[in-house]
């Protein structure tokens, strides 16, 4: 920064503000021209080892000065000078005044005094309570890549104020950490809690670092409000740098930078677009003028970087607070539930969530046996033995499956839930060769068929499959009312729940079945006592060893009205 002392006698010169509304409204005089207006920021853009000149003409000795470059895609170099005007330009000399473009010549021949020089990233200012009469010079390039940039300059710097002004801490705090949510507090800038400016606060959340400006934030959030900034050909468009805006040049294009923009729009070229950053990776919210903020939605154990920025609303100019950086918490750790060997576990699942369950046979074994019954929604089924996966289904109903054993193997099953509600299971796991399952036998199909030409007023018959394994089959029924549809059916197909959950007034019977031949295990009956016009639900329980059963998909059956 270099700044210098104003004398006691001086008088301050003010700007005529007229004419000064007059040249902001009149954005044609200043779109791509290197006249700096007094008092307004402006937007520039730079292609990369192509340096940019811009002036700006003081009248009067011993006026304030204030310049402000802030870089927003690239690390920039600029330099400010002064070429002193001559004689009759300066004080209150007389003279019809040099063309600006006569005065600018002037500078390029002649180097001037420098004032200031920076390189980097950070915005930074030139100010000097006290500058003499004369043109300056600001000349600024980018080494890295095409960058976008913003000027402000202005020779009333007290009476503008046009950035936000910083709080006595301008540091961002982190104030809470969860999983997925992050709080951010911040000291509000005096602009508007004391000075009455209309100030809003933007957020700005991302993976890889802070940034040190607004529109270094936006540039990176879409390349293609980079492409509505860039000038338009013809004008100041030398050299063309093609990649930027998604083209990929020639080998000769490269070669040689000079080339002209006709010369350049004439080479063949392939169309590749270049890739945006996804919307996940930054995300910039404006909040109003509240300095506490709650980020949602984030993942857990992730590194976020967070930046806030105090925008005036009236100039749409913006500050940067210090930002700040921070790591959500891990997914609690689920606890693993032991299986033992030959019993029955109980599972619940929330919706979308996983259950890891630890088989640890304390004997050698040949082969496991692993049962799971799906009470509602099919589930996800993962086993691992010794860390390598041997199996992965979606199981619905019962199933059972036979794994390769190995001596002191551990497996450990991981059971995923459904997407549309809570899941309920019942696994068991067993090393134990033959002998009875407490789970029984089941057909692959376990629908309850019914014959709607053998329906009366009082009755109606049913089949369902049976299987090799002679086991015990129960039948109830439920009344239910007209408006029971598949909607109620499918909420209350719970197939865990047992006969004992139901009435005896419900039952209807049981009976023994089984069939050598699978193509003719299927048995029928026919169940009486029913009301004309009525709906039924019908469920068939079977019966394994150690009385667990499984039921099948129950059936909605009606009655007819006459007979």
């Amino acid at each position: 920064m270099l700044s210098s002392m104003p004398l006691p006698q001086q008088k301050l010169p003010t700007r005529d503000e007229g004419l000064f509304q007059m040249q902001i409204r009149d954005k044609a005089l200043f779109h791509d021209s290197s006249v700096l207006p007094d008092g307004a920021e402006i937007s520039g853009y730079l292609f990369r080892d192509t340096p940019k000149r811009y002036y700006f003409v003081v009248e009067e000795d011993n006026t304030p000065l204030l310049v402000t470059l802030t870089p927003c895609d690239a690390p920039l170099e600029w330099r400010l000078t002064l070429q002193e005007l001559p004689e009759d330009r300066s004080g209150e000399g007389s003279g019809e005044p040099e063309p600006l473009e006569q005065q600018k010549q002037q500078v390029t021949a002649n180097e001037g005094t420098e004032l200031f020089t920076y390189k980097g990233n950070d915005v930074e200012s030139f100010i000097s309570t006290s500058s003499p009469s004369g043109l300056y010079q600001l000349e600024i390039i980018s080494t890295e890549k095409d960058s976008n940039f913003k000027i402000y300059s202005t020779t009333t710097p007290e009476s503008d104020q046009p950035y936000p002004e910083l709080p006595y801490d301008p540091r961002v705090d982190v104030t809470a950490l969860g999983r997925t949510t992050v709080t951010l507090a911040w000291k509000p800038t005096p602009t508007g809690s004391i000075m009455g400016q209309p100030i809003h606060y933007c957020v700005v959340i991302n993976k890889e670092h802070n940034f040190k400006s607004l529109c270094a934030a936006e540039a990176k959030m879409s390349l293609d409000e980079t492409f509505m900034i860039a000038p338009k050909p013809g004008r100041d468009f030398s050299p063309f740098d093609f990649a930027h805006f998604g083209f990929v040049p020639s080998e000769n294009d490269f070669k040689d930078r000079s080339l002209t923009t006709n010369r350049a729009l004439s080479n063949k070229m392939s169309r590749t677009y270049i890739s945006k950053p996804k919307v996940a990776d930054i995300q910039k919210i404006c909040i109003g003028n509240k300095n506490i903020f709650t980020v949602t939605d984030l993942k857990p154990d992730t590194q976020y970087y967070f930046d806030v920025f105090a925008v005036n609303t009236g100039t749409n100019m913006s500050t940067a607070f210090v930002g700040t950086f921070a790591r959500t918490k891990e997914e609690a750790k689920q606890k693993t539930v032991e299986l033992k060997d030959g019993k029955v576990t109980d599972v619940f699942i929330k919706r979308k969530g996983s259950k890891f369950l630890r088989f640890s046979p304390v004997s050698s074994h040949q082969r496991v046996t692993l049962f799971v019954h799906a009470c509602l929604d099919a589930v996800q089924v993962q086993v691992r033995r010794d860390g390598k996966l041997v199996l992965s289904q979606n199981v619905e109903g019962v199933r059972q499956f036979q794994l390769r054993g190995k001596p002191k193997a551990k497996y450990l099953i991981r059971l995923r839930g459904s997407r549309k509600g809570a899941s309920t299971l019942k696994v068991l796991a067993s090393t134990r060769a033959g002998g009875k399952q407490p789970f029984p036998a089941l057909p692959e199909d376990t629908r309850i068929k019914a014959f709607d030409k053998l329906r009366t007023c009082s009755s109606v018959t049913v089949a369902w499959l049976g299987t090799q394994e002679r086991n015990k089959y129960c039948v109830y029924r439920h009344e239910v009312p007209e408006s029971y549809g598949e909607e109620h059916r499918r909420r209350e197909q719970n197939q865990c729940a047992g006969p004992e959950s139901r009435r005896k007034s419900e039952k209807v019977l049981c009976k023994y079945f089984h069939s050598a031949n699978l193509q003719k295990a299927v048995t029928t009956e026919t169940i009486t006592g029913l009301e004309a016009g009525k709906s039924y639900l019908l469920d068939v329980y079977v019966v394994g060893h150690s009385s667990y059963s499984v039921k099948y998909q129950s059936k909605l059956v009606k009655t007819r009205k006459y007979c």
